[in-house]
């Protein structure tokens, strides 16, 4: 694969990524996928085939824009702007063309369509947009609407020579020029999970801090070592006898029946039912319904760089956050000018940045231990722009899907956002 080594073994979160939003799709028999928390004759209603406004915002009576975004390195992302509320709702941010841009960024191996699954009034983006927002979301490369590139195509590896370093470097200062250059506004920035990690990495660099007036990470993760889950380690074992197989693939592709065969090895020696696997890595979440479920299944996962998933495994092997390791002092010298690849430090990210944090403590993703380790690398910034929310009885998807998130969180963002002037 282009650019990328072998990494000395596969770590839990590479495995855990794949199982949470996998398995559903991949265990035989096919057919009895829909049986991960579906009521029995209760098919998904919609897609995102037509684009994520026409299947799931324009239903709603909602305005809604499709955006497409070019990087420096020449990637071409999808992005939805929904300006206002429904029929002109919301107030409290300005009004017209002076409503306060949001930017919504969603995790790994899923887009936008993500915070889209409940019905309207139960739906961030559109909550915010009511609320007086101008909203917009993200679709990182790889995804289903940014599978485009200037001079490359997806059937071709190097299409895939990228990690979430790229995404801090090129994907996020592309969409924010975009908003900013359209708005003339600073942005308030929102992200869950792998949404939090390149906020972090992206705010510590400062180069989009001229542009960022505040931001809320959702289920904040930077440090992993305190995951937890009964599969993990056996997860982690099984993953290295089909890693060299998996790793021959440019493309991470979760719906691949190569990745198929391997869920289905690791789930039999944990000795878990597979469909069952969104509770058991990520928590029991509190407030999820079979509906929701439903849709997820139809619309995720998405497609990302195997290299990206090294990445990622390295992130929590070596218990730092470091920029893409080459696997050799040489290679690593190549690209960086020096023998271990560069750190972010997140106690570089400007003290005086607005940041709202909530997290849960049923989440088995974002563990509370890891949590308050990264609350801990912000001990000097300024106590008035530091909100801390952790929620008991929530798990890692709650935050996204759960039918309770409005009044639990997106009510508390929406305050912060606006107390943000």
């Amino acid at each position: 694969m282009a650019g990328s080594v072998m990494v000395p073994s596969v770590s839990i979160f590479l495995a855990l990524c794949v199982l949470i939003f996998v398995a559903p799709f991949l265990i035989k028999p096919l057919e009895a996928r829909g049986n991960f928390g579906r009521l029995p004759g209760k098919p998904p209603q919609r897609t995102a085939s037509d684009g994520i406004c026409a299947s799931s915002v324009h239903v709603y009576g909602y305005k809604c824009e499709e955006h497409d975004v070019v990087t420096q390195d020449g990637y071409i992302l999808n992005m939805q702007r929904i300006p206002e509320g429904r029929a002109g709702a919301g107030a409290g941010t300005g009004t017209g063309g002076n409503r306060q841009p949001v930017l919504i960024q969603h995790g790994i191996l899923v887009d936008g369509m993500s915070w889209l699954l409940n019905p309207a009034d139960q739906n961030l983006p559109l909550i915010l947009a009511d609320q007086g927002f101008d909203v917009w979301m993200g679709n990182t490369r790889g995804t289903r609407f940014s599978r485009r590139h200037k001079y490359l195509n997806p059937s071709q590896k190097a299409f895939w020579n990228w990690t979430w370093d790229e995404l801090v470097s090129y994907d996020l200062p592309a969409m924010f020029d975009h908003i900013h250059g359209l708005t003339g506004q600073k942005i308030h920035y929102l992200g869950h999970s792998l949404g939090t990690l390149i906020g972090f990495a992206s705010f510590s660099e400062k180069g989009l801090v001229d542009k960022v007036r505040s931001a809320a990470m959702l289920s904040p993760i930077a440090y992993l070592s305190h995951m937890t889950t009964v599969i993990g380690d056996i997860a982690a074992k099984s993953f290295i006898a089909e890693a060299t197989a998996i790793l021959g693939l440019a493309e991470f592709n979760p719906k691949s029946g190569l990745v198929g065969g391997l869920i289905k090895a690791i789930c039999l020696k944990a000795g878990v039912d597979c469909y069952d696997l969104l509770s058991v890595i990520t928590g029991k979440n509190c407030c999820l319904n079979s509906s929701t479920i439903d849709l997820f299944l139809a619309n995720e996962p998405q497609s990302t760089s195997t290299k990206n998933m090294i990445h990622l495994s390295q992130t929590v092997r070596d218990k730092q956050l470091r920029k893409y390791n080459y696997g050799s002092s040489d290679r690593n010298i190549k690209h960086y000018g020096q023998a271990t690849p560069p750190a972010y430090n997140i106690s570089a990210i400007p003290h005086d940045l607005p940041l709202f944090f909530s997290y849960g403590g049923l989440d088995c993703l974002a563990d509370v231990k890891d949590v308050e380790f990264l609350l801990d690398q912000f001990k000097f910034h300024d106590i008035n722009k530091m909100n801390v929310q952790f929620v008991k009885d929530y798990a890692h998807a709650d935050f996204i899907m759960g039918v309770t998130a409005k009044d639990v969180v997106y009510n508390q963002v929406a305050t912060f956002f606006k107390q943000q002037v």
